[in-house]
């Protein structure tokens, strides 16, 4: 479901950095978590600026690109720079109005699951945890699904995520999940800017186990491309077995 400009907190703040060079941080409540910020210049960064994972991403677009939750761009404009045909969606009308002055050619306000924006794409981007758009583990039958109609054939999604495991590890390293409902990645995220509030939503960090375990049962196969040696994020290649 796309959102509402009333609704729309990092939308507002792009285009508040976009037109003044400066916002305010975007803040991100959890019932999980502490409170958090976002500095609305990361979502402007360069190539230059982004995490090794990231830069390693844009290698390996190619043919026809669809950018999903694009935000600001700034993986867009990347691919769009290196000669390639870039489509970007986002839910937020803020960010595709920034998308749009900041010269991307095709952006659309559109939400993957239930929008029309085009088929036959070689490559979906997902960067930024970019599967935790499903919200939850049973989203991805619906996610792998819309693959099907979406992918060209030999089509592939490059993905980067991160398994939150370490936040449940006891001081022997063990896992302790006592208390958590659910799969442990499943993550309650709500976003405010300034006087605009955001809607709560749903957010998965997925571990490469059980990714590797839930694309076989719909038909695909996962490739661990690289490994953040910092943290535990990865990026993973996903094609049609």
């Amino acid at each position: 479901m796309t959102l509402s400009p009333q609704r729309d907190p990092m939308g507002q703040a792009v285009l508040d950095y976009l037109q003044n060079g400066q916002a305010e941080a975007i803040a991100v409540h959890s019932t999980i978590f502490d409170d958090d910020e976002i500095p609305v210049s990361h979502l402007f960064r360069t190539p230059a600026e982004m995490p090794p994972l990231e830069r390693a991403a844009l290698g390996y677009a190619r043919g026809r690109v669809l950018d999903v939750g694009a935000g600001a761009g700034c993986h867009a404009l990347a691919l769009q720079t290196q000669g390639l045909e870039v489509v970007s969606i986002d839910v937020s009308p803020g960010c595709v109005e920034a998308m749009r002055q900041r010269g991307l050619r095709q952006v659309h306000l559109a939400d993957f699951f239930t929008d029309e924006f085009g088929k036959d794409y070689d490559t979906i981007f997902m960067l930024m945890n970019g599967l935790g758009i499903c919200g939850g583990l049973n989203e991805l039958p619906a996610f792998f699904a819309h693959l099907d109609q979406l992918l060209a054939p030999g089509g592939s999604v490059i993905t980067d995520a991160c398994d939150l495991s370490y936040i449940y590890e006891d001081e022997n390293g063990f896992l302790d999940l006592t208390g958590v409902e659910g799969y442990y990645g499943e993550v309650d995220y709500r976003m405010s800017y300034k006087t605009v509030q955001g809607d709560p939503f749903n957010w998965l960090y997925i571990d490469r186990e059980t990714l590797v375990a839930a694309a076989a049962r719909h038909g695909y196969s996962v490739e661990v491309l690289r490994e953040d040696v910092d943290s535990t994020a990865y990026l993973a290649r996903i094609t049609k077995s």
